[in-house]
């Protein structure tokens, strides 16, 4: 097991919410849950940037500090159908989702300016 050389300081709430929100596509899953999107496939073909293997990642990552829950329809069978929902801990986190949002509708114009590369020519 992977032991850190320097501790975490895990009284400050900017790391531990980066431990939660931390990864690049987690605020899109939480989003998509919160849209009643549930399914990792259907999160998948939603967040289409996002390879299936990273969503069931980062879904198991946010199942670990508790802000999603996993349900699976039917133990026996195969493949097994399972859905996520957002618990307490992970409803708590919308409004934050919903400023983060309109944060980048705000200045959607402004931060595409910076990312798209000027044409070579």
């Amino acid at each position: 097991m992977y032991t850190r050389k320097i501790e975490e300081d895990l009284d400050c709430g900017i790391i531990l919410a980066m431990k939660v929100l931390g990864g690049k596509w987690k605020c899109c899953i939480l989003d998509a849950i919160s849209h009643g999107i549930t399914r990792p496939g259907e999160i998948a073909k939603y967040i289409r940037e996002a390879s299936p293997r990273v969503i069931e990642m980062q879904l198991a990552e946010l199942l670990q500090v508790g802000v999603v829950e996993k349900f699976v329809e039917n133990e026996q069978a195969y493949p097994k159908k399972s859905d996520y929902r957002l618990t307490k801990l992970g409803e708590s986190l919308q409004p934050i989702l919903s400023q983060i949002d309109a944060w980048g509708l705000r200045h959607a114009d402004a931060i595409k300016e910076r990312l798209v590369e000027p044409a070579v020519g």
